[in-house]
């Protein structure tokens, strides 16, 4: 009689631990697929980011975290404190400039990259408080002392080059300040006029969807190329998708930013299109006629600072001219 309920209680330790051992089967079973899963997701993804890479030359998560993260430094330094763009400025322009001058070396162009640097950052804030005159002033001081600094290197030896190379390089210096330095100030003196922020915005913005356009059209539908010698990647279809973007959003912040009208949108959005397909045609060259991809290998599916702002910079000039006639 004792030995029964024993032996129920031993039944019953039996189903408990077989119970237990089905459930850990079990969940180690879901696990595995979960695993598998997730690897095979990993896998078609990784696939799909080689194509795109393969395609677009860019990693695109990462281009996209990094678009983000300036857009939100953007619009902090636009809508919040002026003179937080400002710094900003400095900061792109000091890279750009760097970077310029440092590609331009590799083509066998000695420019002296310390005063290129220093005249572009410091170009940027007398441009903002001293408004067209000071950004005048700024750009040609600072091609003087980037000329006169090349000139008083022709003292050292190992510097010295012959009368067609050194002019080689006091033109390259002034390409680096008329390219970066000049444009650059731009956006400051753009931005510092009453209401300057507010269309200092708008042309990045337009800028930005005739690349988003032009990326997203180009990836979907491109066949046709429009510059394979310049560009190889750029297709007319992308183009007329970077248009199309371009018209849509000239419009809407033509009437709802700017408050202006729809025909100003057209014209601002074609404007503002077409020398940022320049800009980036131009910078292409560049590279292509000194034998590099990338500006830097500084922002990770971007390339380089000057590599995104190449159809920015020519646009801020462009954009100066709208707001001093409509703005």
């Amino acid at each position: 009689m004792s030995g029964v309920p024993g032996d129920d209680r031993s039944d019953a330790g039996g189903h408990e631990r077989t119970s237990r051992d089905e459930f850990r089967a079990q969940v180690q079973s879901r696990k595995a697929d979960l695993e598998k899963q997730f690897e095979a997701s990993k896998a078609q993804f990784d696939q799909a980011q080689e194509k795109i890479k393969a395609r677009t030359g860019r990693n695109l998560i990462l281009a996209i975290i990094i678009g983000l993260a300036f857009g939100g430094l953007l619009l902090l330094s636009l809508l919040v404190i002026k003179e937080l763009f400002m710094l900003f400025a400095v900061v792109l322009a000091g890279f750009a400039a760097w970077e310029l001058s440092q590609a331009l070396r590799k083509g066998d162009f000695d420019v002296p990259r310390i005063p290129t640097v220093a005249a572009a950052v410091i170009a940027i804030p007398i441009a903002y408080y001293g408004g067209a005159s000071g950004q005048l002033l700024a750009v040609l001081g600072a091609i003087v002392v980037v000329s006169a600094w090349r000139l008083v290197e022709q003292a050292v030896p190992s510097r010295r080059r012959t009368g067609a190379s050194l002019l080689r390089d006091l033109t390259a210096g002034v390409f680096v300040q008329g390219y970066v330095t000049l444009l650059a100030t731009f956006t400051v003196v753009l931005t510092a006029a009453e209401g300057g922020q507010w269309w200092t915005l708008a042309f990045i913005i337009i800028a930005v969807a005739a690349d988003v356009g032009a990326y997203a059209f180009g990836l979907m539908f491109g066949k046709h190329k429009m510059a394979p010698v310049i560009s190889p990647k750029k297709t007319w279809e992308g183009f007329a998708g970077g248009a199309g973007a371009s018209l849509v959003a000239g419009v809407l912040l033509s009437l709802f930013m700017l408050g202006n009208t729809w025909w100003f949108g057209l014209i601002f959005g074609a404007a503002i299109f077409l020398t940022a397909t320049l800009g980036d045609l131009a910078e292409s060259l560049v590279k292509r006629d000194i034998g590099i991809k990338d500006m830097s290998s500084w922002l990770p599916g971007h390339g380089g600072f000057l590599d995104r702002l190449d159809s920015i910079l020519p646009s801020a000039a462009v954009a100066f001219v709208a707001f001093r006639i409509f703005g």
